[in-house]
């Protein structure tokens, strides 16, 4: 079993490879991505080289990719976008629907895409449930919202 494992050594390359592509596409951000990389180019060289020169190969590509392909990737697939907002800052103009009412001066729940989040109304007024509103500002966990116009 040790020696079938020791000549298929880039079956484990190809495997950290895959899983490391599938990691990148919950996370978009190029950085896993990096380390596919690295084990792409240890899983060629497998066949050639002993564990650990693979092992060295591995992490040197993986670096060197992170300080060349992904700021290349990042620059080519968000270069229409520099202002590109992302995570909770992009709730910020979205429309949602008031879960639990927001009492005059008071917090409430707002559901936007099957999250919910605490709110309160720009002006202080109360907004029943059920209310469809737009999200205008953002503090921590805290949405600002208004009525929809």
């Amino acid at each position: 079993m040790i020696e079938y494992i020791s000549q298929n050594l880039w079956q484990f390359w190809a495997v950290i490879a895959v899983v490391c592509m599938i990691l990148e596409l919950t996370s978009g951000d190029f950085f896993i991505l990096c380390f596919a990389i690295g084990g792409a180019v240890a899983a060629i060289i497998a066949p050639f080289s002993s564990f650990y020169v693979q092992l060295a190969v591995f992490a040197v590509v993986s670096v060197v990719s992170i300080f060349t392909f992904r700021p290349l990737a990042l620059r080519w697939f968000h270069r229409n976008d520099p202002d590109r907002v992302s995570n909770a800052d992009a709730l910020i103009g979205r429309e949602g629907k008031v879960r639990e009412a927001i009492p005059e001066g008071d917090y409430g729940r707002v559901a936007i895409d099957g999250d919910v989040w605490r709110a309160k109304s720009q002006d202080g007024a109360s907004v029943a449930e059920g209310e469809t509103v737009v999200v205008i500002a953002r503090e921590s966990t805290l949405l600002t919202v208004g009525r929809k116009q």
